[in-house]
């Protein structure tokens, strides 16, 4: 690979198409380049009593922080479960008496849950004196994107569930670091799997086909001739999946995964979303990403997510190479992470960290000989199994896609 064909186009740097992820904006990004060598300072803060009082009393306080961060994570996943932030948006605003008649909840609860909310400034509250049974609360404006539409690129009520199933093995995740070996997606249950699709839904649907995708006019072209023909690896819940098939009414759409709940899933919400207009040309299947064994029969193949997931990510790039048509086109939308590991990458990078530590890196330890990737799949690790696999050429696509970079492989 040349170094012409090596050049990547930023997505920090290059403007795009405007494709926005929900809490992106409160995510600080840091530079990938540190100019001054810290070691010198870090020398003197050691000696430094009155520095060492203050590191601990920062990190102190932020433990204290992210432990009132986790409860109120966890008292989202409490009010997206039971339709509580549902209700009351449409009716609010209630009483704990009233949302607990309309949620079929105990009101007790319901108190406590309304007070914890508005402590929190997750929700209002009408008269804070009023008693305690008849006090009124209401979801505040611009909060209802975030925890109540699922239709809004800004939605993050789904994060608590996910957040709920990355932590749900934990007992097999503390037996696996001292083992070495992996954990069973299997054991991350059901609140793994629905959260995963939820959070991605509304990106997807809004924004793959008509943004993502258009932003590259030959492959559009292509996609929207009749017998135009996609696979989708990996695909999940099958949003992804679904997305495309709406936005390309001539291409024929495969979902595939190894997670047959997951494919459950997908084939009802694509029954669900449009009333399946789509069922003719929309088919979802179990199968192993790399071992499909349709060679050449696809002008797209998309890996959305996953790649950092997999045991063997060399083998289902293959696959993806092997799947293609001549022209065809390979995708992988994978996280932005920072091009190298400095130490200080920001608060996006750790929070992949978080994810992987919890759930991508032990699922994807779960298998033979596994490449042991993680979420912090960095853009030069995913060129190199790309090469591996049998591709000329990456590059990184200049689409603002939040959280998300896009990577277009060449055979």
């Amino acid at each position: 690979m040349n170094e012409r064909d090596r050049v990547a186009l930023d997505l920090e740097s290059v403007p795009g198409i405007d494709g926005s992820v929900p809490g992106l904006d409160a995510i600080t990004m840091r530079p990938e380049t540190k100019g001054a060598d810290m070691s010198d300072a870090r020398t003197m803060m050691q000696d430094d009593p009155a520095a060492t009082r203050a590191r601990r009393d920062a990190l102190s306080e932020k433990i204290l922080a992210a432990t009132t961060g986790a409860m109120e994570m966890f008292s989202i996943y409490l009010g997206d479960r039971l339709g509580l932030y549902e209700v009351l948006a449409q009716d609010g605003p209630l009483s704990s008496l009233q949302l607990a008649r309309r949620t079929g909840t105990a009101e007790r609860y319901i108190r406590e849950w309304l007070e914890h909310q508005a402590v929190a400034g997750l929700l209002a509250v009408d008269d804070p004196r009023a008693d305690a049974v008849h006090r009124r609360y209401s979801i505040p404006p611009g909060h209802e994107d975030v925890l109540a539409n699922p239709e809004s690129v800004h939605y993050l009520a789904p994060l608590a569930q996910l957040l709920a199933g990355v932590v749900k093995p934990l007992p097999s995740l503390v037996d696996a670091y001292r083992s070495g070996a992996g954990v069973p997606y299997a054991d991350y249950g059901i609140d793994t799997v629905e959260g995963q699709g939820r959070i991605n839904r509304s990106t997807f649907l809004n924004q793959l086909g008509p943004v993502w995708l258009a932003s590259m006019p030959d492959l559009e072209r292509r996609l929207r001739r009749p017998g135009a023909t996609i696979a989708d690896l990996g695909c999940g819940v099958g949003w992804s999946t679904i997305a495309m098939a709406a936005h390309y009414p001539e291409a024929t759409v495969h979902g595939l995964d190894t997670d047959a709940p997951s494919i459950a899933l997908a084939r009802s919400n694509a029954l669900s979303h449009g009333g399946g207009a789509a069922a003719d040309r929309l088919e979802f299947r179990v199968a192993d990403a790399g071992s499909a064994d349709a060679e050449g029969q696809y002008d797209l193949v998309t890996a959305f997510e996953c790649i950092h997931d997999m045991a063997d990510p060399v083998s289902a790039l293959a696959t993806m190479h092997r799947l293609l048509k001549p022209g065809g086109t390979a995708l992988v939308i994978d996280e932005r992470v920072a091009r190298s590991f400095l130490g200080d990458e920001g608060e996006l990078d750790g929070l992949m960290y978080g994810w992987s530590i919890l759930h991508c890196l032990p699922v994807g330890l779960h298998g033979h000989a596994s490449a042991g990737t993680g979420t912090v799949m960095r853009p030069a690790t995913l060129e190199r199994y790309a090469k591996e696999a049998g591709f000329t050429r990456m590059d990184i696509l200049p689409i603002e896609a939040g959280f998300f970079r896009v990577y277009r492989l060449y055979p």
